[in-house]
C-alpha cells in the first residue's frame, strides 16, 4: 500500500482532515491537482488580479444546452480557500431543520447543531477565527467564546456600523480567519479574491495544511489529478485511485480514500469511475450522486452617499443577518447581508468595461460594497454530470422571490441610513458561489450518498468531507461548516484505519 489513507482534495475539507488525523502515525498521503501559489507582485495587484485576469480560471464547463464557459474553480495547494473572504460562519440553528420558504421546504439535516458544535469550536480553533459573540441575533448557542477578538472596524466602517444601528438593524462583526496585521504587512489591500501567498490569511494551507505537514507521516502530492477511482470486483471497496501527473499515470494504492475535491469534481469523479458493480456511478445505489446540486443566490450591491468618503483600506468587517430567519413583512427567511472587501476601481471596471476609469475612480471613492446571499434550495434535477469527458452543469436556481426581497428590505435599510444611492447586481446562473450538496448525507442509503459520518452508504471505505454532503445551503458562507464536518468524521476514520480492517470485514458482511 502507498498509504494508509489518500486525501483528494487540499482544500478546506481535506485539509481539516488531514491536520485532525495526522498525530495518529496514520500515512496520510494528500493529492492535489493544483500547484502551491509562491509570492508574486501580481497577488497584490488589484488590476492584474481583476483586470489582467492574471490568476483567472481557464477551466471550461459545459451548461446542459452544451455552450460552454469558464468555471470559477481554483486548483492550488489549499484549493480555492486561497481566494476566499475567510468568512468563517456557523451554520444557524434554525438552518439545521426543515425551513419553509417562498419556493418550498428545505429537507433538514439527520443531526442537529448541538451534534456539530463542538467541531465548530475545533474548527474556529484550526483557522484561527476572530469574531465578537452578542452582536447578531442569529447567532446560535456557544461553547465557549471566540479565541481571538474581531477585526477591528476602521473608521469611515465604525460610522456605517453606527448609521446601520441608528436605522433600526443589528450590524455585526464578520467572522473572519485572518490575522489582519500580518495581512496589511504584505500591502495595503483587502483580502476578499485576492490570492493568499503568505500567512495573513488563514486557508486551508496557512492553517490546517501547515500543521498537518509538520508530521512525518502526511505527504502532499502536487500536480496530481485524479482520473478515476478503481474498486475490487466486488465494488465494496476502493482499491486505488488512477493519478496522472508529470506526464504519466501511475495508480496508488490505500486502505481508505476520503474524497475531497469540491461538489462539482468530486461528483465528477464518482460518476466516471462507473464500473460493473457500480454501472451508475461509485456509491450512486441511490442516484444522487451529481443531483441536489446548489449555488447561493447572489448579488453584490454599491450603497453611495456623496458626503461619505470611503477611506477604507479592506472594508470586510460588518455583517446583518436582520432578514436571516424572517422577512419583516411577509416571515419567510430571505438571508444574509455581508461587507465585500474594498472596492476598487479596477474592481468596478472589471465588472462594468464600459466605465471609464476615471469616473470608475470617483465612484469606488464612495462606493460602500455588499454581499447578498440567499439560500437555493436542493433539488434532485439541479445536477452535475459527466458527458463526452466534460462535466455538464445543470443548475435549476431556487428561491429567487425571497433573493429579491432581500435586496429591497436591504435597500430600503441602506437609504434609512443614510445612501441615497443603491446599485445592485445579481451574478447570473454561471457564477459559481459556495458549490455544495451533490453527495449529500443522510440517515437512508435510499435517498442520500454519505452517512452522518460521511463514509459512504455503498462503499467501506470512502468517505466524501467537502461541501457535496451538505444537505442544504443555508444562506451563509459554508466553509466553516465543511471544516466542522471534516473534524467530526475523523475519529471515525482513524478507528476504521487503527484496526486492521476489522470495521471494512463487518461493513461487507452487513451489506453481502
Amino acid at each position: 500500500m502507498d498509504a494508509d489513507l489518500v486525501i483528494i482534495g487540499s482544500g478546506i475539507g481535506g485539509a481539516s482532515l488531514a491536520a485532525a488525523l495526522a498525530p495518529s502515525g496514520l500515512r496520510i498521503l494528500i493529492l492535489e491537482k493544483g500547484q502551491r501559489l509562491g509570492p508574486c507582485p501580481e497577488a497584490r495587484d488589484d488590476r492584474a488580479i481583476f483586470l489582467r485576469g492574471h490568476f483567472a480560471p481557464t477551466e471550461q464547463w459545459l451548461s446542459s444546452d452544451g455552450t460552454p464557459f469558464v468555471a470559477g474553480n481554483h486548483y492550488a495547494v489549499g484549493g480555492n480557500s486561497k481566494f476566499y473572504g475567510a468568512v468563517m460562519y456557523r451554520f444557524r440553528e434554525a438552518d439545521f431543520a426543515p425551513r419553509r420558504h417562498f419556493e418550498g421546504v428545505t429537507p433538514g439535516w439527520p443531526l442537529a447543531y448541538a451534534e456539530l458544535s463542538p467541531w465548530y469550536d475545533a474548527a474556529e480553533a484550526m483557522f484561527r477565527v476572530r469574531g465578537q459573540g452578542g452582536e447578531d441575533p442569529t447567532d446560535p448557542p456557544r461553547n465557549q467564546p471566540y479565541g481571538w477578538p474581531a477585526v477591528p472596524d476602521e473608521p469611515v466602517i465604525a460610522e456605517v456600523r453606527r448609521r446601520l444601528k441608528c436605522a433600526g438593524a443589528h450590524p455585526a462583526s464578520l467572522p473572519l480567519a485572518i490575522d489582519i496585521g500580518a495581512w496589511l504587512a504584505g500591502g495595503q489591500t483587502g483580502w476578499d479574491a485576492f490570492p493568499n501567498t503568505g500567512m495573513g490569511k488563514i486557508d486551508a494551507e496557512s492553517g490546517p495544511l501547515t500543521e498537518a505537514l509538520t508530521h512525518d507521516n502526511v505527504r502532499l502530492l502536487t500536480g496530481a489529478e485524479v482520473i478515476r477511482l478503481d474498486t475490487d470486483p466486488s465494488g465494496a471497496r476502493i482499491i486505488g485511485a488512477l493519478v496522472r501527473g508529470e506526464g504519466r499515470d501511475i495508480m496508488i494504492r490505500a486502505r481508505g480514500f476520503a474524497l475531497a475535491a469540491g461538489a462539482v469534481q468530486s461528483a465528477a469523479l464518482l460518476l466516471k469511475s462507473a464500473n460493473a458493480a457500480h454501472p451508475s456511478g461509485l456509491a450512486n445505489g441511490s442516484d444522487q450522486v451529481g443531483r441536489n446540486f446548489m449555488n447561493h443566490n447572489s448579488s453584490a450591491m454599491l450603497t453611495i452617499n456623496p458626503l461619505l468618503r470611503n477611506t477604507s483600506v479592506y472594508q470586510k468587517t460588518l455583517s446583518l443577518n436582520d432578514f436571516y430567519d424572517a422577512d419583516p413583512q411577509t416571515r419567510a427567511p430571505l438571508g444574509n447581508v455581508q461587507g465585500l472587501g474594498r472596492v476598487t476601481a479596477a474592481v468596478l471596471k472589471s465588472n462594468m468595461r464600459w466605465l471609464p476609469m476615471p469616473l470608475a475612480r470617483v465612484l469606488a471613492a464612495y462606493a460602500f460594497g455588499w454581499f447578498l446571499q440567499s439560500e437555493d434550495l436542493p433539488d434532485p434535477e439541479s445536477r452535475v454530470t459527466f458527458r463526452d469527458g466534460r462535466i455538464v452543469i445543470h443548475w435549476q436556481r431556487s428561491n429567487m422571490r425571497a433573493h429579491r426581497a432581500l435586496i429591497q428590505r436591504t435597500r430600503e435599510l441602506m437609504k434609512r441610513a443614510g445612501f441615497p444611492i443603491v446599485l445592485t447586481r445579481t451574478f447570473g446562473v454561471r457564477t459559481t458561489s459556495h458549490q455544495c450538496g451533490t453527495a449529500r448525507l443522510g440517515q437512508d442509503a435510499a435517498t442520500s450518498v454519505v452517512a452522518p459520518d460521511l463514509r459512504s452508504h455503498q462503499i467501506g471505505n470512502l468517505w466524501i468531507t467537502d461541501a457535496s454532503v451538505l444537505p442544504t445551503s443555508a444562506a451563509v458562507n459554508p466553509a466553516l461548516t465543511v471544516a466542522a464536518l471534516a473534524l467530526r468524521a475523523a475519529e471515525g476514520i482513524r478507528k476504521f484505519l487503527t484496526t486492521n480492517d476489522d470495521h471494512l470485514r463487518q461493513w461487507e458482511d452487513r451489506h453481502e
